[in-house]
């Protein structure tokens, strides 16, 4: 919300986008929406608690659901941002869903629907002539997706790289002599691993994303339990830091190859050559390299990215669904 603020005037000036926030939904408040519009330097100035302030929003009562809510509401755009389930990519689909049933664009930062319901939604989208977008879902806002928009009838054979930063992290200060532990506790403290770290440390994080980028980009409908995973819980510092002395540090790696009419996807640590791409990737910073029939070899790298940068993602679709 603060960056659709901070870039308001440019919205409205250069792409002729006017906007206003007339629903808000979280565990805390319920469902509560205004088809009048919210004042949005209440909701940006949080109360006490932390919460967005109600009270200075001008915000009537709350709805008891996501469908009611929408249609209370009036929304033409739904931006989704719940918690990842990686088993079912719930509460998101019934969200996206709700919001493309209704005639809104459907904008998500969750990466379980692109897993779990990728083609309906697309499809129901299509149908109801509306967007369903989530550049956000892997890199943050770098333009992964809609790249291949912009490569018309090219064929991705494959990809590899490191898309999880919260493992990298973790990693590097297990090179600096931590146990695992303590790296977690340290990447913890730094606010880079949630206080349940095991989506990130036993790959599902990473194989979320990559079956996102196989489901959307490489047109396969692959399932999570079809991609080998391994996590970074088994390294060992001695490991770890022998790798990184001897020019072969260990990053979890995301791997992806078309083989006849299937696709074979894996994540798991892997040693690489420390002046490779993925070598010198540190931090929170992220790497994939896509090769394709017509360009053998295309990389992006994004350097350890702002708080503001998942927030763009989601405003780059803002603009594509309705410029």
């Amino acid at each position: 919300m603060q960056l659709l603020a901070d870039r308001e005037h440019e919205l409205r000036e250069r792409f002729g986008i006017s906007w206003r926030i007339t629903g808000i939904a979280s565990r805390r408040l319920g469902w509560i929406a205004d088809p009048k519009g919210m004042n949005p330097t209440g909701l940006l100035c949080p109360g006490p608690d932390s919460a967005p302030n109600i009270s200075r929003a001008g915000v009537p009562a709350p709805h008891s659901d996501a469908g009611s809510w929408l249609a209370a509401a009036q929304a033409d755009v739904l931006f989704e941002a719940t918690s990842l389930s990686v088993q079912t990519g719930q509460p998101a689909i019934v969200h996206i869903r709700a919001a493309l049933e209704r005639g809104a664009h459907a904008i998500t930062a969750n990466k379980g629907p692109i897993v779990h319901a990728y083609r309906e939604l697309r499809d129901l989208a299509a149908a109801r002539g509306k967007r369903f977008l989530f550049e956000s879902t892997v890199m943050d806002g770098v333009p992964i997706f809609s790249l291949f928009d912009q490569l018309p009838a090219i064929h991705l054979q494959g990809f590899h790289g490191i898309l999880n930063s919260t493992t990298t992290v973790i990693l590097g200060e297990m090179e600096n002599g931590l146990s695992f532990d303590d790296a977690v506790k340290k990447a913890q403290a730094l606010g880079v691993a949630e206080t349940d770290p095991s989506n990130d440390i036993d790959g599902w994080d990473a194989a979320v994303k990559t079956a996102a980028l196989v489901n959307v980009l490489m047109g396969y409908p692959i399932r999570l339990e079809e991609i080998a995973r391994e996590g970074i819980r088994d390294l060992t510092t001695g490991a770890v830091r022998n790798g990184r002395r001897d020019g072969w540090p260990f990053k979890l790696v995301c791997r992806a190859k078309r083989v006849g009419d299937r696709v074979k996807a894996s994540v798991a640590p892997e040693k690489v050559l420390s002046t490779s791409p993925m070598g010198k990737i540190s931090g929170t910073s992220s790497y994939i390299y896509f090769e394709t029939d017509i360009f053998p070899g295309l990389a992006i790298t994004e350097e350890n990215p702002g708080l503001y940068a998942t927030a763009y993602g989601m405003l780059a679709d803002f603009v594509r669904a309705v410029a």
